[in-house]
This record gives C-alpha cells, sequence and structure tokens, in this order.
C-alpha cells in the first residue's frame, strides 16, 4: 500500500494530464482529492478498526483500492476517473499505518519486525514511484499503474498476516 501511495504522490496529477488530456489544475484536484481520502480514511480508519478488526478492514481497503485504481487506469472518462481516485486514496490510506502498528504489537521482537516493515514501507514508498516513472515513458503513466493494481492486489493478499496473536 505504501507503492500504491507513493506512486499516487509522485504520478496522478501527470498521469490525469497525459492520460485524460486534462489542464495541469485538473491534475492537481485528483491528487487533492486523493489527499482528501486519505484524510477521511485514516480519520475513520480507527473506529472502522476497533469495531471490525484489521483483516477485514485492510481487506476491504484493498478492494477499495484495486477497484479505484482500476476505475483511473480503465474508464477513460474523468468523472468515473475521479470516483476512482477517491476510492484509491481512502483504501489505500491504512495499510502502512495498520502494517506498523501490527508489526509492534507484541514487545517481543517489536523493534525489528518494525524497523522491517518500515523498512519494506518506505522502500515502496521512495524506490516504487521513479520505477514507476520509467515504465511510464514506454507505456505510458495510466498503463504503467497496472504494477500497483498488481501491488494492491498482492497487498489484499497479505492482509491476513496483521491478524493479532492470541
Amino acid at each position: 500500500m505504501a507503492f500504491a501511495e507513493g506512486s499516487a504522490n509522485d504520478w496522478l496529477p501527470l498521469a490525469m494530464v497525459d492520460g485524460f488530456n486534462v489542464q495541469p489544475i485538473t491534475g492537481s484536484a485528483m491528487f487533492t482529492l486523493f489527499l482528501t481520502a486519505m484524510f477521511l480514511g485514516r480519520t475513520a480508519g480507527r473506529f472502522f478498526l476497533n469495531r471490525f478488526g484489521r483483516v477485514p478492514v485492510l481487506r476491504t481497503a484493498s478492494g477499495l483500492a484495486f477497484s479505484g485504481l482500476a476505475l483511473v487506469i480503465f474508464s477513460g472518462y474523468l468523472p468515473v476517473a475521479s470516483v476512482g481516485v477517491f476510492l484509491w486514496g481512502l483504501g489505500t490510506s491504512l495499510g502502512f499505518p495498520v502494517g506498523i502498528s501490527a508489526a509492534g504489537e507484541e514487545s517481543e521482537g517489536a523493534v525489528t519486525r518494525v524497523s522491517i516493515v518500515s523498512i519494506i514501507g518506505y522502500s515502496a514508498f521512495l524506490a516504487g514511484p521513479p520505477m514507476l516513472g520509467l515504465f511510464g515513458e514506454i507505456m505510458g503513466l495510466l498503463h504503467a499503474f497496472v504494477f500497483v493494481l498488481i501491488g494492491i492486489f498482492l497487498a489484499g493478499l497479505a492482509s491476513s498476516s496483521v491478524k493479532k496473536t492470541a
């Protein structure tokens, strides 16, 4: 999910400009919509996590992010892509924070687990988007987002790893 977040942070406005032939201000507005959804997801996340637990929330969030990004990539229609941007941001919002929280849950080995999750997350956040840019040069940014879509799918599959241990 850190890769999905970092990719939007680095490439979403330009992908909207290039992929939908909109003005840069519209690309920036789409990024603002993504950040608004992230804010809402992180703000409301505590309620949903307390009520339903980590695994169901992360599975749902992965589904929202996957669906949203698929709409952005494949819709070809800006209003539909706008809904997609919102869903992508909402779905992406809890992945990294919940992963860090789960890694630090048990005191024994917590420092090591949090360090590993942080390294993976920040590497995906920082190194993933430049690689995405290289693919974007070859196939266009919107189509390069398919690699992010695959990452979101894999994150959804891995969501059971944040289950609380008894």
